[in-house]
């Protein structure tokens, strides 16, 4: 049987953008890859914990800027985080992680998980939550998923998480990261 329907082209005409002005054309501007470090250090991120267990059943945690919420249906976050980071050994072998959300008053916390990996599960700050998993006090919220998947992307990897369930916590103020330093939002604009 022979079809009469024509098929449908449609051309995208070409669109031409202008080339970026170069480095030395502003003279705030730094070099290669400390502007790229220096806009990142300039975009105010969110403040969130990864916790989840090593393969010999300690606890392992890190704190992450890199938090994003993938999908709404089903529920997919991802996160970032090189693979050479203490952390990762036991990221690229767990099943679940817990991802928390950190508040003004988590400041600690976020310190904490970001120093000496051998310190970061020392006092009274987290207990055991389902399947045995490291979950923080005090936080505004956090989240139980299942990793679905990992990948590698240079010496790094984004790792996705679909969630399972969670609990909320104190209403806090945000904590951000900008300028290497924690804050709290200013101001609406």
């Amino acid at each position: 049987m022979q079809s009469n329907v024509e098929p449908c082209v449609t051309t995208v005409p070409a669109i031409t953008l202008a080339a970026a002005p170069p480095l030395a054309a502003d003279p705030n501007a730094p070099d290669d890859l400390a502007a790229f470090k220096h806009a990142f250090r300039r975009h105010a991120a969110g403040v969130a914990a990864i916790t989840t267990l090593a393969p010999d059943g300690s606890p392992v945690g890190f704190t992450a800027t890199s938090l994003a919420s993938l999908s709404a249906v089903p529920p997919l976050a991802t996160f970032n985080m090189a693979r050479s980071a203490s952390s990762w050994a036991s990221i690229a072998a767990a099943d679940r992680v817990v991802i928390h959300m950190l508040g003004a008053h988590n400041r600690g916390v976020a310190e904490k998980l970001a120093g000496p990996h051998t310190e970061r599960f020392v006092g009274e700050h987290w207990q055991p939550g389902p399947y045995g998993l490291p979950v923080l006090e005090g936080v505004t919220s956090w989240m139980i998923g299942r990793i679905v998947e990992r990948v590698s992307v240079h010496n790094n990897a984004v790792v996705v998480v679909q969630i399972e369930g969670g609990g909320m916590g104190p209403d806090d103020e945000a904590l951000l990261y900008h300028e290497r330093t924690y804050r709290v939002p200013g101001a609406a604009v």
